[in-house]
């Protein structure tokens, strides 16, 4: 890589001052202590079976560079807190209806996938008599 490419030092992404690199190398019990309380208190009590399950899937596809650029691993764990391994990855994470595909990025890391998939949408109304009830249908017509 050219120094040309390399972005400068102040635009580099660090979380609480460890670049992406060093969060990486870092054991588990060390990277545990940076993220917020939330997520600290849940990951110190362990990862439940299906936590483990996306874990397991996340390694399997790390080892091959080829297809982490384009698999998409579908979980209904919403629960799982962003880890610096997950990050370049694209994990569909279901929502109750659907796999909403969330690209993982260095900024996400602490908080839980299911932040990043809304379970609910904004309510839009159709006009009176259209695909209404059949009370509805007698509605005066806008003159």
């Amino acid at each position: 890589m050219d120094l040309k490419e390399m972005p400068p030092e102040w635009k580099k992404f660090r979380y609480r001052g460890k670049t992406l690199e060093e969060l990486l190398s870092m054991p588990m019990d060390e990277l545990i202590e940076l993220l917020p309380a939330r997520a600290r208190r849940s990951l110190k009590r362990g990862f439940t079976k299906a936590q483990i399950r996306l874990l397991a899937k996340i390694r399997k596809i790390r080892q091959n560079p080829d297809l982490a650029k384009k698999a998409v691993i579908k979980t209904h764990v919403r629960d799982m807190v962003v880890l610096p391994e997950m990050v370049g990855l694209t994990i569909a994470v279901y929502n109750g209806k659907e796999f909403v595909p969330v690209k993982v990025t260095p900024e996400m890391i602490g908080h839980y996938l299911g932040e990043f998939s809304p379970t609910t949408k904004k309510v839009v109304h159709g006009e009176p008599g259209l695909k209404a009830t059949r009370s509805s249908m007698f509605v005066a017509l806008k003159t």
